[in-house]
């Protein structure tokens, strides 16, 4: 099921289900790009998580941005505990590049996780995607790494952001929806 959110300068904004026939662009250009950066074992990263975990009974969305009916860009955040909203698969399309539409995603997973009640965003990208490192320092995310060490000695590059706002109303187990994977957690005092 879907539902438009809102337009945004000519582009309509959707919740959208990980099944979603126009989610197929995303999946498919993220999985090849993956694969062109880190090797062929890239397309499992997209399967990591159940799609379950993109949809607002478990605390999570996913959105694209639309331009005439067609998935230009899109992006989604899962619940990563009771505070705290994981961005994953932040894509544009790479004929609809160097628009400012990943920063259009950007701010409206923002503003999404903010209207359920999270206070933080926690993301990690990859050390061989400069872009999304640029993207998410030019909007206002703080590196929970050291940012003049060679990317590829780090390995995933953690980011936060703080939202403020208030608790979720919907208290979800963090057992049922938290990633176990080692390094994939904040930092302690960041809690």
């Amino acid at each position: 099921m879907t539902s438009v959110v809102r337009p945004v300068t000519g582009l309509t904004v959707t919740r959208a289900a990980v099944s979603d026939p126009r989610v197929r662009p995303l999946l498919r250009e993220l999985g090849d790009e993956y694969s062109a950066r880190y090797g062929k074992d890239a397309h499992a990263e997209l399967a990591r998580y159940p799609d379950e975990e993109f949809t607002a009974a478990y605390g999570g969305v996913l959105l694209l941005l639309l331009e005439d009916g067609t998935s230009v860009a899109g992006g989604a955040f899962r619940r990563y505990d009771d505070d705290t909203a994981e961005l994953k698969r932040i894509w544009t399309h790479s004929a609809h590049r160097r628009r400012g539409l990943a920063r259009r995603v950007v701010a409206e997973l923002e503003r999404e996780a903010r209207a359920r009640g999270y206070r933080r965003i926690y993301l990690t990208t990859g050390p061989r995607q400069p872009e999304a490192r640029a993207l998410y320092l030019a909007t206002g995310y703080t590196p929970l790494f050291d940012t003049a060490a060679d990317p590829e000695t780090i390995g995933p590059l953690p980011f936060e952001k703080h939202l403020g706002g208030r608790r979720p109303e919907n208290h979800l187990s963090t057992a049922r929806t938290r990633s176990a994977r080692p390094g994939n957690h904040p930092k302690e005092t960041d809690q």
